[in-house]
């Protein structure tokens, strides 16, 4: 279970914001491997994973956004019915609060979660290598 660094921005939630956003790494020829945009009280925080990071922060610095970095875990579950279950317990028994999980199946076959947590270097710990 790999560690990546996810970017994390806060922006306006309105028409067209992550249309700019996305087309900004497009033109740079990032890829968007995982993303989470949640909406609170007009305000979205955008979470993504991307396939350069030190590229994808070049050019959203030049075209005048602020990400942040927070370390995150991708895992690779089975898709299967109590897959996180398992993994949430466990975090919960180590005592790491899970601060942000998104997660596809993309069909058939395992599901990527991504997942952040109060302490990453434990989790990825507690979770072990077989993750």
């Amino acid at each position: 279970m790999p560690k990546t660094t996810q970017l994390v921005l806060n922006l306006e939630s309105k028409p067209g914001v992550l249309a700019k956003l996305s087309r900004v790494l497009a033109d740079a020829g990032v890829n968007i491997t995982g993303l989470c945009a949640a909406e609170t009280a007009g305000r979205g925080k955008i979470r993504m994973v991307v396939s350069d990071t030190a590229r994808a922060l070049d050019a959203l610095k030049a075209a005048k956004y602020r990400p942040s970095q927070e370390t995150a875990l991708t895992l690779t579950l089975e898709n299967r019915p109590g897959a996180l279950a398992g993994v949430a317990e466990k975090l919960s028994q180590g005592k790491v609060n899970i601060k942000c999980v998104y997660a596809t199946t993309a069909g058939f076959g395992g599901a990527t979660v991504v997942l952040t947590a109060s302490n990453a270097d434990k989790a990825q710990a507690i979770l072990g290598p077989g993750m």
